[in-house]
């Protein structure tokens, strides 16, 4: 809806889940992936270099487990350069950078409803935006045929005129039951939200404790949903295998982006063969990611008691 055509070039983060260059693929296109920062959101410097090198009129920038880069500054970037911000707002229904909702600062945001998401419904999604041609013609395209009049928000007639003819139908609407699943949900996050954000601190309080784990640093304008948390380990590849095996043995199961192969939602741009220019291995950051889901079922003592066998389970593998 944005324009990109075949063999274009779309710039991406590097540090997502596979389903988001997947997209670009899908289109025709061609990721070009951007490096990673320290604390798991964009690489500002290298964002501006692809953008240049490449030529790309498209960044469909990750909000990859929640974690939300200067959207202020990324945006001042795109506009600059000529570029188009897309939001995957996968992981931050709900939340804010300055105020200002995830999903409202580019010209498309996209949310998923998938199991693991904030409000889910098994799987589907859905996308925010307040550009009339980009809205008739996602509409056309998801499905709509010649009804797209019953869509309930729409932009006027007269935009449909110029796209109805000239938009595929890739039908691929979201089923009236999985939006009945999720309609009675969305008065359900901000509780959520509380929720996972208070064992987020529990949980980030025992990690600081353990030796070789670090947390990523938190800009006080990022207003997170934190749904799952992160760290880094920093132990080589072979040991943080040692402590993924400990923690399992007890109960903790810890995913890691750096694995040799993907595995479940975990993989990392070493594994996407038909990404034109990607690493042979994971950079140094999602090389010692570790990620684990926050259940919104745990007590303080269960967040305790995971932090005891992460600490023991890092201890044996630096140890080993």
């Amino acid at each position: 809806a944005l324009g990109v055509r075949p063999e274009d070039r779309v710039l991406t983060s590097s540090f997502t889940l596979s389903p988001v260059p997947g997209a670009i693929a899908h289109a025709g296109a061609l990721p070009v992936l951007v490096e990673t920062a320290e604390d798991y959101t964009t690489d500002m410097a290298d964002l501006a270099i692809k953008a240049e090198r490449s030529g790309a009129k498209v960044f469909l920038m990750s909000h990859m487990r929640g974690h939300i880069g200067d959207l202020r500054a990324t945006r001042s970037l795109c506009d600059e350069m000529g570029v188009q911000l897309v939001e995957d707002c996968a992981h931050t229904m709900g939340a804010r950078w300055d105020g200002r909702y995830t999903g409202t600062w580019g010209q498309v945001g996209c949310f998923s409803t998938q199991t693991y998401k904030h409000i889910n419904a098994g799987e589907g999604g859905l996308l925010v935006t307040d550009d009339a041609d980009v809205a008739a013609q996602a509409i056309l395209m998801s499905g709509s045929y010649m009804l797209y009049g019953q869509h309930i928000v729409k932009p006027d007639n007269e935009v449909f005129e110029r796209w109805k003819y000239v938009t595929p139908n890739f039908s691929m609407r979201m089923s009236n039951l999985a939006a009945a699943l999720l309609r009675p949900q969305l008065g359900l996050l901000a509780q959520r939200a509380t929720t996972w954000n208070g064992l987020y601190g529990l949980l980030a309080a025992e990690l600081a404790k353990i030796d070789y784990v670090s947390l990523p640093r938190r800009d006080a304008r990022e207003e997170f949903v934190a749904s799952s948390i992160q760290f880094s380990l920093a132990l080589e590849p072979s040991r943080i295998e040692v402590f993924l095996q400990a923690c399992a043995r007890r109960g903790a199961f810890i995913k890691w982006f750096g694995a040799q192969q993907p595995a479940g939602f975990t993989s990392n741009a070493s594994h996407w063969h038909y990404v034109p220019e990607r690493p042979d291995a994971p950079g140094t950051i999602v090389g010692h990611l570790c990620d684990m889901r926050i259940s919104t079922f745990l007590t303080a003592q269960d967040c305790k008691l995971i932090g005891e066998i992460i600490a023991a389970s890092v201890a044996l593998a630096s140890a080993a």
